[in-house]
């Protein structure tokens, strides 16, 4: 499992044996169940998680519907910034859609991470200001685009994975019930 995370880390940054042996006592292995919350709403975000295995969805509670607006899978960081940076309660949801094997990091000892790893504050400003900016726009689409244009970048974003996202999860990221998912699907498919 360790493998994947450190090829991910070494995509963006040099790492010696050293820091990749401290980069391996740092992350721990935890297993999600499908279901299972990796954040709930109220709690402080304690952990960075490496998808190692499995998706995640990012959603909202907005007036008794579930808003979903990201996902997370295979190779991907984990994690609400919002909440964890600041030790903060959060007022977002992660939750597994699958069972899933993530890589494990708490606040404390990504401090060490930054500490012991030459590059290892610029490793963390990149993923942070990637995610950051992916969850701004995911966000901001919401709110801008129309449920057809959201269901077409949803395509074109996460095709890899919409086969393992139920109707009711991808209405939810659309903005729509899934009965309003069936006809843009339909429209959509009419057009091409």
């Amino acid at each position: 499992m360790i493998n994947n995370l450190v090829h991910n880390i070494q995509n963006l940054i040099t790492l010696s044996l050293a820091e990749i042996e401290t980069i391996t006592s740092l992350f721990q292995e935890k297993t999600y169940k499908k279901g299972d919350f990796f954040l709930a709403e109220g709690q402080i975000c304690k952990h960075v998680g490496f998808v190692v295995k499995g998706l995640m969805r990012y959603y909202i509670n907005h007036e008794g519907e579930e808003k979903t607006y990201a996902f997370s899978q295979e190779n991907n960081f984990v994690c609400n910034y919002e909440s964890f940076l600041p030790q903060s309660p959060s007022s977002k949801i992660i939750q597994a859609l699958e069972d899933c094997d993530v890589l494990v990091i708490s606040h404390a000892d990504l401090q060490k991470f930054y500490a012991n790893i030459r590059e290892g504050e610029r490793f963390g400003r990149i993923v942070i200001e990637a995610v950051f900016i992916q969850t701004l726009q995911d966000i901001a689409s919401f709110y801008i685009e129309t449920p057809e244009l959201r269901y077409e970048r949803f395509l074109k974003n996460h095709a890899d994975i919409q086969q393992r996202i139920t109707q009711y999860h991808i209405a939810s990221f659309v903005g729509v019930k899934p009965q309003s998912l069936s006809r843009i699907r339909k429209r959509i498919s009419t057009q091409f």
